[in-house]
């Protein structure tokens, strides 16, 4: 019997040869049911994909194009974003007029205020002014884990930062259930070099960061009121917390540690693993690691995996959550291409992989 040929939706990804847009052409190359069509960039506009990365080879070898609107809808059906803060919300709104279907991969569309995203996005040189209120407010939060429904209907889904990513699915399910107070949470979070970016800059120069290891934007980092409004919508009540990042010279990898005090101080590390278990039973990508077991980010380099473990200090009764992503897969293209298979009624975990490679 001879079955009939699904034909493969075509995917525009704009911003194709940052480290996000390599991510996402190279777990795309072999999607069964997506067909990479057009491909934007403006610095390498006019080269050959195969050209540049010969490493990840394109049967179709599309030449880089610079961002044309009526190309991108003549050549696609859903389009991935991973530009520059404040430069996807100037064609997102052509974009969805036209009937396509995005997934933007920057910070413009992660706050249902656009008032909020000035407020935290201030301090960056955007060259666009916006107006898109109500695209802000109807696009969704593209975390699968909280907002699965929503995320499958969507013409717009705003994939999350990848700190906001390996902090919020630690803290979900005790923010939930009220097991933690909603003051004085404190996370102490690490991350690669490759969350800077591709083009160059001194601060991640080999030479300046290696043998090193140093916090940044100690206070008012923009990723702090991302977590606080999603916090504060899976609770009801408003958030505030402590938020620093720091350096690692390594590539990859995300390490998020949480403290946050216990509403029950009878509660054990023990019980705090089943709640985890227990919400996160079905989900294809996290992992609940047993008590006294430390997850560290080599185990999750090249995955889409999520590894989170607990302890409780039972002298100060603080809960400790410890939470390991790759920046660049589930903190970023790995997670769009989830979003995108949810979006295309396709089984999530499909063209994503979980096994990491040792050492």
């Amino acid at each position: 019997m001879e079955f009939a040929k699904t034909e493969k939706k075509r995917v525009a990804i704009l911003g194709a040869t940052g480290y996000g847009g390599i991510q996402l052409v190279r777990l795309l190359s072999e999607h069964p049911s997506f067909e990479i069509t057009f491909l934007g960039g403006d610095r390498n506009a006019g080269r050959s994909w195969n050209e540049l990365f010969p490493y990840i080879n394109l049967k179709n070898n599309l030449e880089i194009e610079n961002i044309n609107i009526e190309r991108i809808v003549k050549k696609s059906d859903y389009v991935l974003l991973s530009l520059p803060n404040g430069l996807a919300s100037s064609i997102v709104p052509d974009l969805i007029s036209q009937g396509l279907r995005v997934l933007d991969l920057s910070a413009d569309y992660r706050y249902t205020s656009l008032d909020d995203w000035k407020s935290a996005y201030s301090s960056e040189s955007i060259k666009y002014e916006r107006e898109d209120y109500d695209l802000c407010h109807k696009a969704i939060y593209g975390l699968p884990e909280l907002n699965r429904k929503e995320i499958a209907k969507s013409n717009l889904v705003a994939c999350p930062g990848c700190f906001p990513t390996a902090s919020l699915l630690g803290l979900f399910p005790f923010l939930k259930q009220g097991l933690i107070d909603y003051e004085g949470i404190i996370i102490d979070a690490k991350t690669g070099t490759s969350g800077g970016g591709r083009i160059p800059k001194e601060h991640l120069l080999f030479s300046e960061c290696s043998e090193s290891i140093s916090p940044y934007g100690v206070i008012g980092h923009r990723h702090t009121s991302e977590i606080e409004n999603i916090a504060g919508s899976i609770t009801g009540h408003p958030i505030e917390l402590q938020f620093t990042p720091h350096l690692v010279p390594m590539v990859r990898g995300i390490l998020s540690t949480i403290y946050a005090r216990l509403r029950d101080p009878g509660l054990r590390a023990e019980d705090c693993a089943t709640l985890l278990d227990t919400f996160y039973r079905k989900e294809p990508f996290v992992e609940i690691l047993p008590v006294g077991i430390y997850p560290s980010t080599k185990w999750v380099k090249q995955t889409n995996k999520v590894l989170i473990s607990v302890q409780v200090d039972k002298r100060s009764g603080r809960l400790v959550i410890m939470s390991v992503i790759d920046n660049l897969i589930k903190g970023q293209a790995g997670q769009a291409i989830q979003n995108l298979n949810i979006m295309a009624n396709l089984e999530e975990y499909i063209s994503l992989p979980v096994t990491s490679f040792q050492p």
